[in-house]
């Protein structure tokens, strides 16, 4: 079983991950021995920070051993994606890969013989999700019926959320003006809709009134946001969003909770009044990413 994205998994399925990763946040002695002498390949062709920290601490405290490849130092640049892959996963017992395409990583799935975890890509960002479905379910108690306000750019983490949120019950409105069209995934939105727990809007405040969270991600990705060749496309993308920024002014009246995925442009898609705001959970939902990632390798490596 790999996980590319959510469209394989049922919504049962899915809370599964979510009740894991917090089963293994509040008992983790339970857990210590749990992946003993497995290996876990971490492939990483984008840059990261959450991601590398929560995968390789996640193996290192579930009893196993996490390998660091950084993809421009190996063959991985040389070679067919596949050939690579199909030598890996016959040292591993599982392979994560952050990647700048997905097509590569579903070819990776392809040729791997041990689960492969998509790490991110410029579609999907499926361990981020289940970071976040923990976050909501931990201060709320459940899923079901909770509301969630997404304001920013339809990118990766906007379709995880799509996909996660109307499979566990979470009503989701996004107010999305810019759509990242290398992340669209019409199929993915149909059936969101189909469910009537997906909604849009571009009324930011009329959105945040009455919602229990409100999320917000970089309007930019992290590889473009200091290339000068993206420098165009930036301007015009900080003229278009500025409006929807998450601040306090935005806030104001409201009770949710405050989140962003992290890494953070400060004083971009979000405020540092709206960081350090009491209802701010964003530095939790970030420790989140350790539990999810523990709870991704315990589902597929127990499997």
């Amino acid at each position: 079983m790999h996980l590319a994205n959510f469209k394989e998994l049922s919504g049962k399925q899915l809370n599964a991950f979510v009740d894991v990763g917090i089963e293994v946040k509040c008992n983790p002695e339970n857990y210590r021995k749990a992946l003993d002498a497995e290996s876990l390949a971490l492939v990483f062709q984008k840059t990261s920070t959450r991601t590398r920290v929560a995968f390789e601490v996640a193996m290192t405290q579930l009893g196993g051993h996490a390998l660091y490849i950084d993809w421009r130092t190996t063959n991985f640049t040389l070679a067919d994606i596949y050939d690579e892959t199909q030598y890996l996963s016959r040292n591993v017992d599982c392979v994560m890969a952050r990647l700048l395409r997905n097509a590569d990583l579903q070819r990776m799935a392809d040729a791997s013989r041990v689960p492969v975890i998509n790490g991110c890509d410029e579609k999907y960002h499926p361990s981020q999700a289940i970071a976040d479905l923990i976050t909501i379910k931990e201060r709320k108690g459940k899923l079901e019926g909770v509301k969630l306000v997404y304001i920013g750019v339809h990118n990766n983490v906007c379709n995880s959320l799509i996909e996660g949120c109307t499979k566990t019950g979470v009503e989701l409105i996004t107010v999305t003006p810019l759509v990242n069209e290398q992340a669209r995934d019409d199929e993915l939105m149909q059936v969101a809709k189909k469910t009537g727990l997906w909604k849009t809007t571009l009324d930011a405040k009329e959105a945040v009134a009455d919602a229990d969270f409100v999320y917000t991600d970089t309007w930019i990705d992290m590889e473009f946001f200091t290339d000068p060749k993206f420098a165009p496309e930036k301007e015009k993308r900080l003229k278009q969003m500025m409006p929807y920024q998450v601040n306090n002014e935005l806030l104001k009246g409201s009770n949710a909770y405050i989140m962003h995925d992290m890494a953070i442009h400060r004083g971009y898609e979000i405020s540092a009044d709206a960081i350090e705001n009491p209802k701010s959970v964003i530095y939790e939902q970030a420790e989140n990413r350790l539990y999810s990632a523990k709870a991704i390798l315990l589902k597929l490596l127990s499997t």
